[in-house]
């Protein structure tokens, strides 16, 4: 494998989608330079536009342990972050949930992942992220897919207290008091 400029390892040039990394590829990036991410809240809203369920995964994490998340994932080279944020939510929850994606996306919240703890309200000990979240409507049926075990449905109030913020790993606990208030439901 050839290489680029200082040392970044070359995507094979038969490979249908180079925008992929191979896992040394990605090690190698994650450790030099912050990758972009979206996250998303997927809600449930009332006929007046107000949100009646909030949608957390439950996954095992890369310990083993079981833990609450949100639907995240990585932004390709070359891609909008309307399709990095259609694609997520449709792997993490299946092609029949019907995202309501504005045509034009603005993020409730930047977060910003730190492998230090500390530095930020949210850590991800992989790597430095940033991270633009959104709170996206669904209207579909939501089926789990990839890693994701179950998506549980709660109400804001569920979602705002203290016990169900201590279960989702990162520093996600705040992203969603954030995503609530940021739609004013936040309990």
């Amino acid at each position: 494998m050839s290489t680029v400029g200082a040392g970044i390892p070359e995507p094979p040039r038969d490979e249908p989608n180079s925008a992929w990394l191979s896992d040394d590829e990605l090690e190698w990036v994650r450790g030099r330079i912050p990758l972009l991410y979206v996250e998303a809240v997927p809600v449930r809203v009332d006929g007046l536009g107000v949100v009646s369920q909030v949608g957390v995964l439950l996954r095992a994490n890369a310990a083993g342990e079981i833990t609450r998340t949100l639907v995240s994932g990585r932004v390709m080279y070359g891609e909008t972050i309307r399709d990095a944020l259609f694609r997520h939510l449709e792997k993490d929850l299946g092609p029949m949930a019907f995202p309501q994606l504005p045509t034009s996306p603005v993020p409730f919240h930047v977060a910003e992942y730190f492998p230090i703890p500390g530095l930020s309200a949210y850590v991800d000990d992989r790597q430095h992220a940033v991270s633009l979240a959104f709170v996206v409507p669904v209207t579909g049926t939501c089926e789990p897919r990839q890693d994701a075990l179950e998506l549980t449905w709660v109400t804001p109030g569920e979602a705002s207290s203290a016990s169900f913020h201590d279960e989702l790993e990162g520093g996600r606990g705040t992203l969603l008091r954030a995503a609530l208030a940021s739609v004013g439901v936040l309990g």
